[in-house]
């Protein structure tokens, strides 16, 4: 029998809008669903275990995860014959707490498949919530309140696993480009708020061999930080009205520009945090056809010269 989890507002998780109470849907438990294309991030050597997770369901954001300490990356792959070679790590957000899995992960991964795109959700681990349901919102808004003004130096991100296995996630992918037909060179990731906030690490944290090709920078902080002069491309998409990442300007994209790398902006008038793949009647919900036609821009839909 399905039970209350807990609601969005009280998670305070930002995957929509500030509303009242009496607007917000309530999540409800569910049992784990079977998973048969994941595949373990690690191999045998994959830490925590699936019986850790508790899963939910909402009809805003469809399933949701909490407690994952067991990482996997659950590819999704095109139509055959319509794969252009090009692939993208998909990272849902959830404040490093929960994984929006349906409405920033399967729904962008079967968009991108539907283009020509390989993608791969990644289930990242997450930092641990409370067992009990009644304790998860009290626990969850306590450490989202620490961090209002400052998220990438907040202690979410700092004790995060989430960079360390995306980072693991390009090597895997990579690893097996000639099994899936992929471009190694042309492997990319696009990011959804923590999700984002993982891709940025992943991006300014490492080597170059060890980074995105490309990157899509979904409702992250807009906080600038240094940037290496061989930085990769960067998508970066915002509602300028985001309440849990109120208006800054875009001083991460200035700091693109200031390496004299290649940067697109896009600040929708409305939205809020947590739009996903768009919200009805707004600009937004161009998001991941305009990634695509940034993609295609760039160069990443079409094959390197020489290979």
């Amino acid at each position: 029998m399905k039970t209350p989890l807990y609601t969005l507002a009280a998670l305070g998780l930002g995957m929509m809008s500030v509303m009242s109470a009496a607007q917000v849907p309530t999540m409800v438990a569910i049992s784990a669903p079977a998973e048969p294309a994941a595949i373990p991030l690690y191999g045998d050597t994959n830490p925590g275990q699936r019986s850790t997770e508790v899963w939910s369901t909402s009809a805003d954001i469809g399933l949701g995860i909490r407690n994952v300490t067991y990482p996997t990356l659950t590819p999704v792959f095109p139509k055959r014959g319509k794969a252009n070679g090009a692939a993208v790590i998909v990272a849902p957000g959830g404040a490093f707490l929960l994984l929006a899995w349906e409405h920033e992960g399967v729904k962008v991964a079967n968009a991108l498949a539907a283009r020509g795109i390989t993608a791969f959700i990644l289930k990242y681990r997450l930092n641990p919530t409370p067992v009990a349901e009644s304790e998860v919102g009290p626990f969850v808004m306590s450490k989202m309140m620490k961090e209002v003004g400052s998220p990438m130096d907040g202690e979410l991100l700092r004790e995060s696993k989430a960079p360390a296995d995306a980072k693991a996630a390009l090597a895997l992918v990579r690893a097996n480009a000639a099994k899936w037909k992929i471009d190694p060179a042309r492997v990319g990731m696009i990011g959804f708020s923590a999700g984002a906030m993982t891709a940025r690490r992943v991006t300014l944290d490492n080597p170059a061999a060890a980074r995105p090709d490309f990157v899509g920078y979904i409702y992250g902080p807009q906080d600038a930080e240094a940037v290496p002069a061989d930085a990769p491309p960067l998508f970066n998409a915002i509602a300028v009205d985001d309440q849990l990442f109120p208006s800054k300007g875009f001083a991460i994209a200035g700091a693109w520009l200031a390496a004299k790398r290649p940067v697109e902006v896009h600040g929708y008038q409305s939205g809020g945090h947590g739009f996903g793949m768009g919200r009805a009647g707004q600009t937004n919900r161009l998001v991941i056809d305009q990634f695509i036609s940034w993609m295609d821009m760039q160069g990443f839909l079409t094959p390197k010269k020489g290979r």
